[in-house]
């Protein structure tokens, strides 16, 4: 075996383990953005719509403004 053949065959392997550790951590950030997006729909969800109109929302907005976290839905920014 040749000096060029052991590190390509090096090569290879950290490269695919980079990928696959890539892979895991897209899918890590994904799971728990999906899980604060959950649990943000439950509080809304737990409050009265006295309490929802003083924040600025409405029940039927739980939804977007649990998906869209980064957005006002009432357009005021």
């Amino acid at each position: 075996m040749s000096t060029t053949y052991i590190s390509t065959g090096w090569d290879r392997r950290l490269a695919s383990a980079r990928r696959v550790v890539s892979f895991l951590e897209r899918h890590w950030e994904t799971f728990l953005e999906r899980r604060i997006r959950e649990q943000l729909r439950a509080d809304l969800s737990g409050l009265s719509d006295r309490e929802l109109m003083d924040i600025g929302t409405s029940r039927g907005e739980i939804d977007y403004v649990a998906s869209n976290r980064g957005s006002d839905p009432r357009g005021v920014r």
